[in-house]
């Protein structure tokens, strides 16, 4: 279901298909309050999420100031990759886009903790909700850390209202 436009909304641009399971089991928990978060089809790797975004999403955003964006990518084990995207981001928006994601990719994080990726997404929604780093500080998401916290500035709100 999309969101109204007119409120605070969150968009989310998964890579490929187990990083949308990871978001769609984040959704999952926010039964009341779905209309806020839509996660979008899959991009199909991530140089095509960064140039969706370009393509399809900058004029949103700037269109419709309530709205935030996360990329959620597989780092792939590349350093740079986060420094990299970043860079496509534009200035004007870099406090609505965030860019998540396995520091290799979604399968050995679900490997990893052993059970499904929409299980890891409701962890990680939970931490979220609750302001905890438990399932946010394995290794493979650890490097996170900073844009969860920012994240959790200006999304959690929207997600999670405490009233």
């Amino acid at each position: 279901m999309a969101p109204n436009l007119h409120l605070p909304h969150v968009l989310v641009l998964p890579e490929d298909r187990a990083d949308s399971q990871l978001a769609n089991g984040f959704l999952l928990t926010l039964p009341l309050f779905s209309r806020r978060m839509q996660v979008l089809v899959e991009a199909g790797g991530w140089t095509r999420a960064i140039d969706q975004f370009e393509a399809d999403h900058i004029v949103g955003l700037e269109r419709w100031p309530n709205r935030f964006l996360v990329l959620l990518l597989d780092f792939d084990n590349h350093e740079g990759r986060l420094t990299h995207v970043k860079s496509r981001i534009p200035e004007h928006l870099q406090d609505r886009v965030f860019v998540l994601g396995s520091l290799t990719n979604p399968e050995d994080l679900r490997r990893s903790f052993g059970t499904s990726l929409e299980d890891i997404g409701k962890a990680l929604a939970k931490d979220c909700q609750e302001d905890s780093y438990e399932s946010w500080g394995h290794d493979l998401l650890r490097h996170n850390a900073a844009e969860i916290d920012r994240l959790r500035n200006f999304v959690r709100p929207i997600l999670f209202p405490t009233n």
